[in-house]
């Protein structure tokens, strides 16, 4: 009888044993993988990472790519965590080519005009006149006092949306400023405000506290009506990625996060879906460039809740996509010719069901 106890005794002790060294032989597999992080990209080159490292379906590849030319874009990338996972230029477009961003250079103004801020060099609440002058419209002083440079932030300046040639002549008194939400080239008299704050011009602060900063390439275009900012899909890309990281680019944070966070969030109480210059997904209504409907439901119905943007006409476009650590970059010439919308366009809708039969 004690022969046998000794042998159960040995029996179990060998088997725990057997089960310790089990575990500890599995102990790297039933921890959680480590988090992937983040990558900024160098000056010299970057990262890239698989789709299939992704599990995307591959299969749906080409019927993206097929759109997208359908389309007539110039370029199109996806990058994950910083790394592209996709780059594809179509129509003579390369890497260096520049294009214009159009309305989705709006962000650029916004985020400088934030950095200003944090530099001391304005408040976003002070009356715009203190850094334009009075009188740097034709409603009078009574109503062009009440404009804030948060107003010119959010498309709220009650200013004359009617013509987009921004002069004085042209800036007439609409509504009180804070009361109507209007799309309008008036935005850009932040331009002038940052110049004025700064005691330089605008494109010389701007690529001193921002483009050099991120390593973006790029050249502001002043014509006589339009800003327009150029460069190369790279660039719209690392601008994207500070975005996706709240405005820290590596170690230094850019743009104040409470600043950055106000931009990417409802800015006013008549269209949700409108930041400061940039637009959101995922609010109740919404409305759209040169009308006054408010629409109900999402801006882009079939992207990602959380998404918010820079869009600009003849759909540039960055889409900024946190839960998915994601952002896609388009760039080239109008979806649709006969209808060359000034931002959101039926294309974005359409765009979205070709990227969600790769990514889901």
């Amino acid at each position: 009888m004690l022969d046998v106890k000794k042998n159960f005794y040995r029996v179990t002790r060998f088997g725990l044993l057997v089960v310790v060294f089990f575990l500890v032989s599995c102990k790297d597999d039933l921890e959680p993988a480590a988090e992937e992080q983040m990558y900024f990209p160098s000056n010299d080159g970057w990262e890239t990472k698989s789709i299939a490292s992704l599990d995307w379906n591959e299969s749906a590849i080409q019927p993206l790519k097929d759109y997208l030319i359908d389309k007539n874009t110039k370029s199109f990338m996806i990058l994950v965590n910083g790394r592209i996972v996709m780059e594809e230029y179509f129509d003579g477009h390369t890497n260096s080519t520049s294009w214009q961003w159009n309305s989705a250079g709006k962000t650029l103004v916004a985020t400088t005009t934030g950095i200003a801020q944090q530099e001391g060099l304005l408040n976003i609440n002070t009356k715009a006149s203190q850094y334009l002058g009075a009188d740097w419209t034709s409603a009078e002083l009574e109503k062009e006092n009440l404009i804030t440079v948060k107003n010119l932030l959010t498309m709220t300046s009650g200013l004359n949306d009617e013509n987009e040639f921004v002069i004085r002549a042209n800036l007439t008194y609409l509504a009180d400023a804070g009361t109507r939400w209007s799309y309008h080239n008036v935005f850009q008299k932040l331009m002038d405000v940052v110049a004025e704050a700064s005691d330089q011009s605008f494109e010389t602060y701007f690529n001193a506290k921002l483009k050099d900063k991120i390593g973006m390439d790029g050249f502001w275009n002043n014509g006589v009506i339009f800003k327009i900012y150029h460069s190369n899909t790279r660039s719209m890309a690392r601008f994207g990625l500070l975005a996706l990281n709240n405005g820290k680019w590596k170690e230094e944070q850019i743009i104040n996060e409470a600043f950055f966070n106000e931009s990417i969030n409802t800015s006013q109480n008549i269209n949700p879906s409108y930041g400061y210059l940039w637009w959101l997904n995922g609010k109740a209504s919404y409305m759209v460039p040169g009308g006054q409907t408010v629409y109900t439901g999402p801006l882009v119905a079939s992207a990602p809740a959380d998404m918010y943007a820079a869009m600009g006409a003849e759909d540039q476009r960055i889409y900024v996509i946190p839960s998915k650590k994601m952002i896609v970059i388009r760039m080239g010439t109008a979806s649709d010719p006969a209808n060359p919308s000034f931002a959101l366009s039926g294309f974005d809708n359409e765009l979205w069901q070709k990227i969600n039969a790769v990514i889901e």
